[in-house]
């Protein structure tokens, strides 16, 4: 060690180590151990010579190293206890990472299962319900008796109300699945608020409630078909959930076209008001009434806003009613629609194909068909239909076939019958399928897509339509 003489270059020396204390306390804080063992031997034996050279400058640093000394392991300590509990912390976040990762693995297992539950149930429920259409449609064309005539009305009744239900799961399965396209074009708002307000105005004069439609002359662009399903739903859920009071549809000008719908009915609560937009989720329903609904109206007016990219708000009081409002971008010219052609289908008298594995429906829509005047061969799969047909003279006017058949897609059929007959055979594909892929593959086909229980109304038009090689809706 230096001698007292060289005190300068002592304090030169005490300073460096002290420096590398400070350096080693970030470095070795965080395992005590490997401080202590570079900070004591750094420091204590500096200090004891310093207090035996007996001269003021030494001593002074004695003292002050002895105190210190203490507070810089103090601080280490500190230092530590810090670097430990972020450590903790982090790994704790890690396993938090984790978990969340593996809730959300399930959740999304969970969903996909709920999803091909309810295609699956779906498709095997609508196979009864779309043959028991068609009976309905083939029974229209015999004599009955007006009370014979009642009982059908109300068997035709309850078969639309069926479907209705089908409707909006087929409706949240093509949104899921990424099927549904937006076509905006220009249009005035009017005409379609006077539509919504004609359909519903008689429903809600028999619940006793006043529905009124204020008039908006603005143009607006947006695609008409989907803007209207937003709210007719919403127009429904409205008609739905106000037992008395009125309902109120218009539009205020800001800077987008604001569309609402006001209401006086029972309210949603603050803390559900994002759950009225999942699926099945119905406030004022615990019993699960199924004549409320499924409670799908929302979660469709949610998926379809944002398609068309127009912004929902609402704003509700329990017991006094609720608004919501959509946000439509303006328009300064009106497209005038295109000139559509006459309801009435063009049908024919020829051929028709029917390909379907369910003995029921075969037999309804042979029956359904006959009774339009149509010369109909079934058959449960694409090899028996060869085999009906490899002896027909008659050239197929139309292929109807189910879109999931035992052991072949319905796809692949008319592709097949197409090639026997070496001609582009109109076709129409059936399906009471909801699973999104299966979905998106039968859109992608090309063929028209009808979805069971399809009405005999619905099936007489799609046929005409497919025949003038018209689009039909799916």
């Amino acid at each position: 060690m230096a001698s007292s003489a060289q005190f300068d270059l002592q304090l030169l020396v005490i300073m460096t180590i002290s420096a590398l204390v400070y350096g080693a306390l970030s470095s070795f804080g965080s395992y005590l151990p490997a401080f202590y063992a570079f900070f004591l031997p750094a420091l204590v034996p500096l200090t004891v010579w310093s207090a035996l050279q007996h001269d003021i400058e030494h001593d002074a640093y004695a003292v002050l190293s002895a105190i210190w000394i203490p507070v810089v392991a103090w601080l280490a300590h500190v230092y530590n206890k810090n670097a430990i509990e972020s450590l903790n912390l982090r790994y704790e976040n890690l396993d938090l990472l984790e978990n969340l990762r593996e809730q959300k693995e399930m959740a999304e297992q969970a969903n996909i299962a709920k999803s091909r539950f309810l295609a699956s149930a779906s498709h095997d429920l609508r196979q009864p319900v779309h043959a028991l259409g068609m009976f309905v449609g083939a029974l229209r064309a015999h004599e009955m008796s007006a009370q014979a005539v009642r009982l059908l009305d109300h068997i035709e009744g309850s078969v639309t109300a069926l479907d209705g239900l089908f409707k909006s799961l087929l409706d949240i399965s093509r949104l899921d699945a990424g099927v549904v396209q937006a076509y905006p074009r220009v249009f005035a708002i009017q005409p379609l608020l006077e539509r919504i307000w004609r359909d519903f105005e008689g429903e809600a004069t028999q619940k006793g409630l006043a529905l009124r439609l204020l008039p908006c002359s603005a143009a607006v662009r947006s695609d008409p078909i989907l803007l209207e399903r937003i709210l007719r739903n919403i127009v429904s859920n409205a008609v739905r959930y106000t037992e008395h009071g009125r309902i109120v549809i218009g539009c205020r000008r800001g800077a987008q076209l604001s569309v609402e719908v006001w209401d006086t009915g029972v309210g949603i609560p603050d803390n559900h008001r994002e759950q009225v937009f999942e699926e099945f989720y119905q406030v004022a329903n615990p019993g699960r009434d199924r004549s409320q609904g499924l409670g799908l109206g929302l979660a469709i007016v949610r998926r379809l806003t944002r398609i068309l990219d127009h912004p929902l708000t609402f704003v509700s009081a329990v017991g006094r009613g609720s608004v919501f409002k959509i946000a439509v971008p303006y328009a300064s010219t009106v497209e005038l629609p295109a000139k559509v052609s006459g309801s009435a289908a063009y049908l024919g008298k020829g051929l028709i194909l029917v390909v379907d594995d369910e003995v029921a429906i075969q037999e309804a829509m042979r029956s359904l068909l006959e009774s339009w005047g149509h010369t109909v061969i079934v058959a449960s799969s694409g090899d028996e239909m060869l085999l009906r047909v490899s002896d027909c003279p008659d050239r197929p006017e139309l292929i109807i076939c189910d879109y999931r058949l035992d052991n072949e897609g319905g796809i692949g059929v008319i592709q097949r019958l197409q090639s026997e007959f070496n001609d582009e055979i109109p076709a129409m594909l059936v399906t009471g399928d909801t699973a999104p892929d299966r979905l998106i593959e039968a859109r992608e086909s090309g063929f028209v897509l009808l979805h069971k229980p399809v009405s005999a109304h619905h099936l007489r038009e799609a046929i005409g339509a497919t025949l003038r090689r018209e689009p039909a809706a799916s």
